[in-house]
């Protein structure tokens, strides 16, 4: 799996270069959501088997949590 963080913030700095005259918050949203969805993609695993066994265990523990266990 490639390390998105390097493009993401690339592609966010061409943004905010093209945002110039916008609000200070436009470029500093824009940099926010890139480095949420790139942190997502890191933290949640990508590979299907991978993301299925941690649904899984996500929904056990779920349920174990409204049984009260």
């Amino acid at each position: 799996m490639a390390n998105l963080v390097p493009a993401t913030v690339g592609s966010v700095s061409g943004l905010a270069t093209v945002l110039v005259g916008a609000p200070w918050w436009v470029p500093v949203l824009c940099l926010v959501l890139a480095l949420l969805v790139t942190t997502v993609q890191v933290i949640f695993p990508q590979d299907s088997t991978d993301r299925l066994a941690w649904w899984t265990d996500r929904r056990a523990h779920k349920q174990r949590r409204r049984s009260g266990q």
